[in-house]
């Protein structure tokens, strides 16, 4: 296990770790600010062109509010813990259906057992390759609201407990996993309610939601870890893949394709992924980090398995 000072200086380690908490204020007011934006073009202007481009905008800046509670997972949001954890759980974890703390617990073992067996991500990209049959099936799952469904059905059913446990004890098992997600799931369909369009809620939260956000997570997920190099290297058991600005507006934002070096120091702030990017390379480590061009690249290696070599009774 490598560490960021076996190649960085102490001064170099604190410039990237340093977190401005204008910059991370100035993040959750622009993934807000783009959501409510897309809702209003639609508004404005309903058609099937610019419902499906607020979907896809929208569906994006929610996998940007759960980059955004990785980062505070990390800390790496505000300085002050309470803070950072209530401001990501309130602002943006709760309105996706996640919450901070457990989501920390969970990803610090990611990070821990990297591309390892008790990595609790490895199922993640183990997989991989597959093939195109198959890949095509599970883009249809996403986009079609199977996936999201049955995993918001299997969160809702965890919360409510069991039948053999006493009614008091199960509505405090819900308020505790889900309470502050349904309140602000709540407050924001009362807001577009009060404003005149209730509709936007089920339309332009909920279905993108189910639908383009398990898209892009799942592209995301290929990109991050499968098919890399050496699960046991630390310089590619992990990729950056690059993402212009049509990519990071529709597929990975704020910085999410940094991905290896966010391994490489995992507490750094997302907008200082790219510093941390040029630092490295600029000590001559480029040829030894994990890199693809864009995500065509990552998903064409990711889906090369031929299909006569998919056994029948198989299909993934």
């Amino acid at each position: 296990m490598i560490t960021p000072s076996d190649f960085l200086t102490a001064e170099e380690i604190t410039r990237l770790r340093t977190r401005s908490q204008w910059r991370s204020v100035w993040m959750i007011a622009h993934v807000w600010g783009v959501v409510f934006g897309a809702m209003a073009l639609f508004a404005v202007w309903p058609n099937p062109v610019t419902f499906i481009l607020a979907v896809m905008l929208i569906g994006a800046r929610q996998l940007g509010m759960a980059i955004l509670v990785h980062d505070a997972a990390h800390g790496a949001l505000f300085h002050n813990r309470a803070w950072n954890d209530a401001i990501s759980n309130w602002l943006l974890g709760y309105p996706m259906l996640t919450e901070t703390r457990a989501y920390r617990a969970y990803h610090l073992e990611h990070h821990k057992y990297v591309q390892q067996p008790n990595d609790p991500d490895i199922g993640l990209s183990a997989p991989f390759p597959i093939t195109k049959s198959s890949f095509r099936r599970k883009l249809w799952r996403d986009i079609s609201g199977q996936t999201g469904f049955k995993q918001r059905r299997a969160q809702i059913r965890a919360a409510i407990g069991t039948p053999d446990m006493p009614m008091p004890a199960r509505l405090a098992l819900f308020r505790r996993k889900m309470g502050g997600m349904l309140i602000t799931n709540l407050v924001l369909l009362a807001g577009l309610s009060l404003a005149g369009y209730w509709y936007l809620y089920p339309l332009l939260w909920v279905l993108p939601l189910l639908t383009w956000y398990q898209v892009i997570t799942r592209i995301r997920n290929i990109a991050e870890h499968a098919m890399v190099p050496d699960n046991d290297d630390n310089f590619r058991n992990a990729r950056t893949t690059h993402a212009n600005w049509l990519m990071r507006a529709f597929l990975a934002p704020y910085f999410v394709n940094y991905h290896l070096e966010h391994h490489l120091m995992m507490f750094v702030p997302c907008y200082r992924l790219p510093a941390v990017r040029e630092t490295f390379l600029a000590k001559g480590h480029g040829a030894r980090m994990e890199y693809q061009p864009g995500y065509r690249a990552v998903l064409a290696q990711a889906i090369s398995k031929p299909e006569e070599a998919a056994l029948p009774g198989h299909a993934a």
